[in-house]
C-alpha cells in the first residue's frame, strides 16, 4: 500500500492552522480569549479586521492564479475570506440601522467629551435635542457641567450636575453626570467604589424611587493596563446586579469584550446593551473621525431587567464638535 502523499497532509494542516489563528482574530470568545491581550485590541475594529481578511483572501487567491503552489494559496484565500465576510456580518447581525425618533419613560445619553474638547454649549444642545433626562459625560469636570446647567436652566431645563473625581478625591479626568431634577434628588453610594484609573460613579434616588444611575468609564485596555481594563469591566457588571439600574458612558470595550460577564440573559451582569436590543449596536462611536461603520462602537447605555428599550442611536451631528467619541442615546420605558 502506497504512504500517504506528504502535500496533502501539510496542505490539511496549513488550513487548520490558518483556520484557528483567523479564528482567533474574528471570533476570540471560542477560545474565550476575547478579553486577553492583542485580541483584544484586533476584535474592537471589527469592521477593519473583516476588510484585512478579505484583502489577505485576494492576496492568497492572486498568489494561486500565479504560482504552482495553487492549492495551499488557494485554501489560505477560502478560509480568510469566509472569516473575513464572517466578522462582517457579525457587524451587520448586530445592527447599522440609522437613528429613528421614538418617545419613552426615560432618555439616557453618553458622551465622552474628550477632556473638555467639547463645549458646555454643545452639550447643552445635546441635551436639548434628544430631551435627555439622565447624560453621563466622561472626561467633563464640574465647572463644565454647572455651565451646561446653567445654559439649560435659561431654557426651562432643570438639571442637577454631580462629578466624581475617583477614589482619590482628585483626577484630570472626571466623570460628571446630569440628572433632571423631575427624577428627584440623588445621591453618591461611596460603597460602590469606582473603576481602577478612571473615575465611575453610582448614584441613587434619595428616596429610593427612581433608578440607580451608574456612569461609568472604565480604563481602556492598553498593553501595560489589561488588568484595570478587566477590574473596570468586572466593577460595571457587579453594578449590573441591580434590576432597575442603568449604565451609561464610555466602557472601552465593545459587545465582543463583553461576552461572557453576563448573568442567565444580561450582556454584561444582568443588564442588557440598548442599542443590541435594537439594532444599532454595529454602529461605531470612536474615533469620531472614522465613519460610523468603521469606528468602533465602544460607549454604550445598559439597562438592568426592570427597563425596555424603544430606541437607541448613536448621534452623528456632533462629529465636528471637538470630541473623538460620538454620543449614544436611549429611550426607555418601565418593563
Amino acid at each position: 500500500m502506497r504512504a500517504p502523499s506528504v502535500r496533502p497532509l501539510r496542505l490539511v494542516a496549513t488550513l487548520l492552522v490558518a483556520g484557528a489563528v483567523v479564528t482567533l482574530f474574528s471570533w476570540p470568545q471560542l477560545f474565550g480569549l476575547q478579553r486577553a491581550l492583542v485580541l483584544s485590541q484586533v476584535v474592537a475594529f471589527r469592521a477593519l479586521t473583516g476588510i484585512a481578511l478579505c484583502a489577505a483572501a485576494a492576496l492568497f487567491a492572486l498568489v494561486a492564479w500565479r504560482t504552482k503552489t495553487w492549492s495551499i494559496a488557494a485554501g489560505l484565500a477560502v478560509v480568510c475570506g469566509i472569516a473575513g465576510i464572517a466578522s462582517g456580518a457579525v457587524l451587520v447581525g448586530r445592527g447599522t440601522a440609522a437613528a429613528s425618533s421614538v418617545r419613552g419613560e426615560m432618555t439616557v445619553a453618553a458622551w465622552n467629551t474628550q477632556g473638555g474638547a467639547v463645549t458646555p454649549a454643545s452639550i447643552a444642545r445635546l441635551v436639548s435635542d434628544v430631551g435627555a433626562d439622565i447624560v453621563s459625560l466622561p472626561e467633563t469636570d464640574e465647572v463644565a457641567a454647572e455651565a451646561v446647567v446653567d445654559l439649560l436652566a435659561l431654557e426651562g431645563y432643570a438639571v442637577t450636575a454631580y462629578t466624581t473625581h475617583g477614589e482619590t478625591g482628585y483626577s484630570e479626568i472626571p466623570t460628571s453626570v446630569l440628572i433632571a431634577d423631575h427624577l428627584g434628588a440623588y445621591q453618591v453610594d461611596e460603597r460602590a467604589g469606582t473603576t481602577p484609573g478612571l473615575p465611575s460613579v453610582v448614584l441613587m434616588p434619595t428616596d429610593g424611587t427612581g433608578p440607580t444611575i451608574v456612569a461609568a468609564h472604565p480604563f481602556p485596555p492598553l498593553p501595560w493596563q489589561m488588568s484595570a481594563w478587566r477590574d473596570g469591566l468586572d466593577w460595571v457588571a457587579d453594578q449590573c446586579a441591580s434590576p432597575d439600574v442603568i449604565v451609561a458612558g464610555d466602557l472601552n470595550a465593545t459587545v465582543d469584550h463583553l461576552w461572557g460577564l453576563g448573568d442567565g440573559d444580561g450582556l454584561i451582569g444582568s443588564c442588557k446593551d440598548a442599542s443590541l436590543e435594537v439594532g444599532t449596536a454595529g454602529v461605531g462611536t470612536w474615533p469620531a473621525s472614522a465613519p460610523p461603520w468603521l469606528a468602533s462602537p465602544i460607549d454604550h447605555v445598559l439597562i438592568g431587567p426592570a427597563w425596555i428599550v424603544r430606541g437607541a442611536s448613536v448621534v452623528t451631528s456632533f462629529d465636528d464638535a471637538g470630541s473623538d467619541h460620538r454620543p449614544v442615546v436611549a429611550v426607555l420605558d418601565r418593563r
